[in-house]
């Protein structure tokens, strides 16, 4: 099984693995199919370890890449990244800015004027953060690529495989967070569930992206890797972690889930990578 997905074209790797994430966004939603709901805490402590596991995953497979491989290049390494990580942090409030949409557990609508229903901005809202995981797995497979053949090959793949992992584990709650407020608000179960899978389905087509755009422009490699890890960071401080923190009745739950989901992240990524 693990020889036949190593001797895959890289972007259908990366295509597999954002399936993967995808399905994962919709074992969140589907929840709303139990009878019972899960707890505000239990949300928070799983929104808290999505944070942990994106930030993670930021630095270790997504940042630490890009300054090794502009290591070689005419500029100091530190300016590919820096250069990435403040476009993807720019790219994401200008689409926050733009494009309709709202929040979980939130009745203000952000971004432009708009009379969409509240199902609509509530997908777009997750819609737009699953943009970049999507596009970092796909960054991620395409480099594993251009190291095909060289020493560097099975950790850079390892490491994608780790951050595809990562990101699945952190989709859940996303999926969920879709669903269940949508169920709460009287939708019915099967309308819950598509609305909160849909979000992800963002994610195949980013993956696919990021995998053919690094394969056939290289030299972008480090400032996509770090175009990423700014997206996501920006996905990070923005949504996730006020999300996880809306309830002080969940107490450290939120903080505790961040480091556990840091915690794993980060041992997926040094062990597989």
């Amino acid at each position: 099984m693990v020889e036949w997905f190593i001797g895959l074209h890289p972007i259908l790797q990366a295509l597999i693995a954002t399936l993967f994430t995808w399905g994962v966004t919709a074992a969140g939603a589907a929840l709303v199919f139990t009878s019972k709901r899960p707890s505000r805490k239990m949300l928070d402590a799983m929104l808290g370890m999505a944070s942990g596991v994106m930030i993670a995953a930021s630095f270790w497979s997504l940042l630490a890449p890009a300054i090794e491989m502009a290591e070689d290049g005419p500029l100091p390494p530190w300016v590919p990244a820096l250069v990435g990580f403040l476009a993807g942090g720019a790219f994401l409030w200008v689409v926050d800015k733009c494009l309709p949409h709202l929040h979980p557990e939130s009745r203000h609508t952000e971004g432009i004027s708009t009379k969409w229903r509240r199902s609509t901005l509530l997908v777009l809202a997750i819609t737009l953060h699953n943009i970049p995981e999507g596009l970092a797995v796909g960054v991620a497979f395409g480099a594993a690529a251009l190291v095909a053949g060289t020493s560097e090959h099975a950790a850079v793949l390892g490491g994608a495989v780790a951050l595809a992992i990562g990101i699945g584990l952190q989709n859940f709650p996303e999926g969920m967070a879709v669903s269940v407020p949508l169920r709460r608000d009287g939708m019915s179960r099967g309308r819950a569930f598509m609305y909160g899978q849909a979000s992800g389905m963002v994610e195949p087509v980013a993956g696919v992206v990021g995998a053919a755009a690094v394969m056939f422009m290289q030299p972008i490699l480090p400032y996509a890797l770090a175009f990423a890890a700014g997206a996501m960071i920006y996905v990070v401080i923005e949504e996730l972690v006020p999300e996880a923190q809306r309830d002080e009745r969940s107490g450290d739950a939120a903080t505790i889930g961040a480091i556990v989901g840091f915690s794993i992240m980060m041992t997926l990524d040094v062990s597989l990578g």
